[in-house]
């Protein structure tokens, strides 16, 4: 019989971990080419028939909802009307000469040296393109002359869609429960869950209260590491961001001494296969990935199918 969860350390370290969310940015036509022209040194701005001027360019008058009448060269020379800091860095307002809006942006200056009313002038950065970083900053420019709103006769294509990637890092303490069945899978390849209050059956993932009785749960339990499906779905579908190839099945399993069920992957050769196969009911087994186990989930790399 295995020791009860309780036995072991609750304070556990901790493990960095990332989620990483690829997509594409759509900005539209008027951020679109303003983004596309900063590789030309130029701030592109939007002019409304009311003879509002913004910038960056926008789409629709934040005012009155109404389309710009064309795009506008915005000088690089402004004022600063408000600031604060930031993880050590100056940001501001900075409504650019000519425009009627504010265009937020790091001041490249110590807080001492900034204040209301400063001129200010854009500073580029050459290694950056179709990008509002490709304005490194503003840096105070208190003798800069005013300058113009220019009009502009033609833009680079906007640009149509922006390559993005949002990560989120993170650390997670795994606790006496995750922590034992991560740690068993690596050490010993093994799949552990812990037993329902009263019954031999475990549950996968172990927890320390069972979700039918909201009792404690019991001690450890070994589970198989084959199993029987319970639910399936064939992907054939490629996904953005997803590097597995299709096809393949995703499982619901319950493995063999356990009550819940394990959602992981079934490998397939054919769409015919998997309809002819891989069905609730079906036997499968755990394939281990080769070489050294990591202690997580993906050291089983996929389930196969045990033939009858």
């Amino acid at each position: 019989m295995f020791s009860a969860p309780d036995s072991y350390p609750i304070d556990l370290p901790t493990f960095h971990s990332r989620i990483d969310l690829p997509y594409t940015l759509t900005p539209g036509k008027a951020a679109g080419t303003f983004l596309a022209e900063v590789k030309n040194r130029r701030i592109i701005g939007s002019r409304f028939a009311s003879g509002r001027v913004v910038a960056p360019a926008q789409d629709f008058s934040s005012i009155d909802g109404e389309e710009p009448e064309a795009f506008v060269e915005a000088p690089h020379t402004g004022v600063i009307t408000a600031f604060t800091r930031v993880d050590g860095n100056v940001i501001g307002f900075i409504k650019l000469d000519g425009c009627d809006n504010e265009f937020p942006h790091k001041v490249l200056a110590d807080m001492a040296d900034v204040s209301i009313g400063l001129r200010v002038k854009a500073e580029w950065d050459p290694g950056v393109e179709q990008s509002v970083l490709a304005i490194k900053g503003f840096v105070p420019a208190p003798d800069a002359p005013t300058g113009d709103v220019k009009p502009v006769v033609a833009t680079e294509d906007a640009l149509g869609v922006i390559p993005y990637e949002m990560k989120l890092d993170f650390y997670h303490a795994y606790g006496p429960y995750y922590g034992r069945m991560f740690d068993e899978i690596k050490e010993n390849g093994r799949i552990m869950g812990v037993r329902q209050p009263g019954i031999d059956s475990a549950l996968l993932p172990p927890r320390e209260i069972d979700d039918i009785t909201h009792k404690r749960t019991g001690t450890w339990k070994a589970c198989a590491d084959t199993g029987t499906i319970r639910a399936c779905s064939i992907i054939n579908m490629d996904v953005y961001g997803v590097t597995r190839k299709v096809p393949y099945v995703y499982a619901e399993i319950v493995l063999d001494g356990a009550s819940t069920r394990m959602i992981h992957v079934i490998e397939i050769d054919s769409l015919e296969e998997a309809k002819e196969k891989i069905k609730p009911g079906t036997r499968v087994r755990a394939v281990w990935a080769e070489g050294e186990r990591q202690g997580r989930v993906s050291d089983i790399a996929r389930f196969e199918v045990i033939e009858a």
